[in-house]
């Protein structure tokens, strides 16, 4: 896949990379984190601060299949298991939010900045999430549902697309191979 973390690192006792510090990662993050699963009654334990840390890196959206290998590169011990076990609660402190694009399996994004204001649009060529900021997304919740008698638990925007370039050209940059549309 070529990720690679570009961060410091400090080993904990077993020798394990725990402190690295990537995009959307820093220590306060890091601790509420900590006090996340504390409060919830999680342990804190190698493998979760691996799987924090390699999460907290990414800058694009990553399956848990994607994270598990991410994770494993900073501890080995990382089991599926803990990937499947982990997310749900980093999903419910807000430091990561889940994307559901309709195919049966759910992306992940580090939640930067608490924004849960956001549009997705999902480009139906290329498979790629884009995210734009949509503050206006709480007002029009707010609004629509307060006329309905409701008050909004979550909003969601998503927009599917196509490729302008690939439907002009027969190419898209964005997609893997940066080849010409599949045949069929």
């Amino acid at each position: 896949m070529g990720w690679r973390l570009e961060a410091r690192a400090t080993l904990d006792t077993a020798g394990r990379r725990l402190d690295i510090c990537g995009v959307g990662n820093d220590s306060a993050t890091r601790d509420k984190f900590r006090d996340f699963l504390s409060k919830s009654g999680h342990k804190v334990t190698g493998p979760r601060l691996a799987i924090f840390e390699a999460a907290m890196a990414r800058t694009e959206h990553f399956t848990a299949e994607d994270l598990l290998d991410f994770a494993r590169e900073i501890d080995d011990t990382v089991s599926r298991a803990t990937i499947y076990r982990t997310l749900p609660i980093m999903i419910k402190s807000a430091l990561v939010r889940e994307v559901d694009i309709g195919k049966g399996e759910k992306y992940y994004l580090p939640n930067a900045n608490n924004n849960a204001h956001v549009a997705q649009v999902i480009c139906l060529d290329c498979d790629r999430i884009f995210e734009v900021n949509a503050p206006f997304l709480e007002w029009y919740a707010s609004t629509i549902a307060s006329k309905l008698g409701l008050s909004p638990v979550t909003q969601r925007l998503q927009v599917s697309a196509r490729c302008e370039a690939l439907r002009k050209t027969g190419v898209c940059e964005r997609r893997a191979g940066k080849g010409k549309r599949p045949k069929g």
